[in-house]
């Protein structure tokens, strides 16, 4: 299921609908700085683990991040995959989205911008399809692994009991996520969590290392293939007395030896070229969730997701 915004308009029923509404530019409706976020190709959003573009057709993943990026002019499209699998599973879902995508617009290529597993997906379809990305931009992604999926690996043996239940669990819990946001992916989140493993991500990182730093806390290839590389990231936690996911930050990041944004660690959070990888952002303010209750103290995640699309902007992509 693909959602394209333009200013405002939800369209995902026909191609011919989202050819009439691609059409349309933002500019039409903005009367300041209106290509300040106007890229050469189309914007494609991807979510994480448990993601999804609306619940309910209202309730947005990306909270009000496309209609700020839509606001300077940029064309936004919004992609849903697997709540739960394989990072090669949903890439290939990812594909055939953008193959969409590149049709309905006429735009040989997209940017890419995944958050959390997300990150991973948009890898691998640049890697498998790099003549269909101009740029890959993750936001709080664990290229490394995280240690959180470390901990429950190494905690519920293979084939047990736990394991099952644990699996049907979140399957289920995958399976609701997708029929209320209007798709029906396949779900299996064993697989899902053995790609956020440590010794997941190497494997991962070994077939398709595009990006990724030699080191441990280092910058990869900000260009390879002819596509730019980009990442950021936060390592706040506690960040919005109002926000009830909070709490839930601050358990997991007990999880990790290394600053993190609740869910995964800065160093492995590093790809390309690192934008920055300290922003007092949780892992679900980076994409301005809870209903945007994020720090006051700190750059506002649409204005992020703004300044970043004007970078894009800016190197012709």
């Amino acid at each position: 299921m693909i959602g394209t915004r333009l200013r405002g308009l939800v369209v995902g029923f026909s191609a011919l609908a989202m050819l009439v509404a691609a059409a349309t530019p933002a500019s039409a409706w903005c009367w300041w700085n209106c290509n300040y976020t106007k890229t050469k190709y189309p914007i494609v959003l991807a979510h994480g683990m448990s993601g999804f573009d609306e619940l309910f057709g209202v309730y947005e993943y990306w909270f009000g991040i496309p209609d700020a990026l839509d606001d300077g002019g940029a064309t936004v499209f919004v992609t849903e995959v697997s709540q739960f699998n394989s990072t090669e599973a949903r890439g290939e879902q990812l594909i055939d989205q953008v193959e969409q995508i590149v049709a309905i617009t006429g735009k040989p290529k997209v940017n890419l911008i995944g958050h959390s597993h997300g990150g991973l997906d948009v890898r691998y379809v640049a890697a498998v399809r790099p003549d269909l990305v101009a740029s890959v931009t993750s936001v709080g992604s664990p290229h490394k692994g995280a240690d959180l999926a470390d901990f429950l690996a190494d905690n519920v043996e293979g084939g047990s009991f736990g394991e099952a239940v644990l699996g049907a669990f979140a399957d289920l819990l995958g399976t609701v996520l997708g029929l209320i946001s209007g798709s029906t992916n396949p779900q299996d989140a064993i697989a899902a969590l053995g790609s956020l493993t440590t010794d997941g991500a190497a494997a991962f990182n070994a077939s398709y290392p595009q990006g990724v730093p030699g080191t441990s806390c280092g910058e990869g290839s900000a260009v390879v293939n002819g596509i730019r590389y980009y990442s950021w990231s936060g390592t706040g936690v506690l960040t919005n007395a109002l926000d009830v996911s909070d709490a839930a930050m601050g358990l997991t990041s007990l999880f990790y030896g290394e600053a993190n944004d609740g869910l995964v660690g800065r160093c492995s959070s590093h790809l390309g070229d690192v934008i920055r990888d300290n922003y007092f952002h949780n892992h679900l303010d980076e994409v301005n969730q809870i209903l945007g209750l994020v720090s006051i103290f700190e750059s506002n995640p649409k204005s992020v997701f703004r300044a970043h699309a004007n970078r894009l902007k800016n190197k012709g992509l």
